[in-house]
């Protein structure tokens, strides 16, 4: 970790924690989708919300650990892993045609995850995408906002309410 002004930069290490998640209609193609990615994310430390987690260890025998489902809290706790720096990225199939009772936490998850700029992918092409980038097997830096030096200017400049 290295600090500026406006910057912290991070580093993903080359063995990452990939969070995976589903919405109960694309929880098929996660499973297959990780299947057929098997060697690729045996490489890596998998975890996951409720039955989406369940699933892929079952059908896949990758070792996934499993936190709540999202209604009960997991995408939340996925969300604290990305604050905690524990989370590199997160595959997380979304249906964009289903209204989900716990959006709001959907909607903080994919927040926390642009704020701490961790790669997420929302659908099979661009989970495809990330899972065959050179990144995948190497280190990769990454900046993040000072948060510290952005509220301590804020404050300064009277704009914190």
């Amino acid at each position: 970790m290295s600090v500026n002004d406006e910057y912290i930069e991070f580093t993903i290490p080359r063995q990452k924690t990939i969070a995976l998640i589903a919405h109960d209609k694309k929880k098929k193609e996660l499973v297959e989708w990780c299947e057929h990615n098997k060697f690729r994310l045996e490489k890596h430390f998998l975890c996951g919300t409720g039955t989406s987690a369940r699933l892929v260890a079952e059908k896949t025998g990758l070792p996934v650990r499993a936190y709540n489902s999202g209604p009960l809290g997991g995408d939340q706790q996925v969300g604290a892993k990305v604050v905690e720096g524990k989370v590199d990225m997160i595959i997380f199939f979304s249906d964009p045609l289903a209204a989900q009772p716990h959006d709001p936490d959907v909607k903080a998850l994919l927040r926390i995850a642009q704020v701490y700029d961790i790669p997420i992918a929302n659908n099979r092409s661009t989970a495809d995408f990330m899972i065959t980038s050179r990144f995948m097997e190497d280190e990769y830096v990454h900046r993040v906002m000072n948060f510290d030096r952005n509220v301590e200017k804020r404050v300064k400049e009277g704009n914190l309410i």
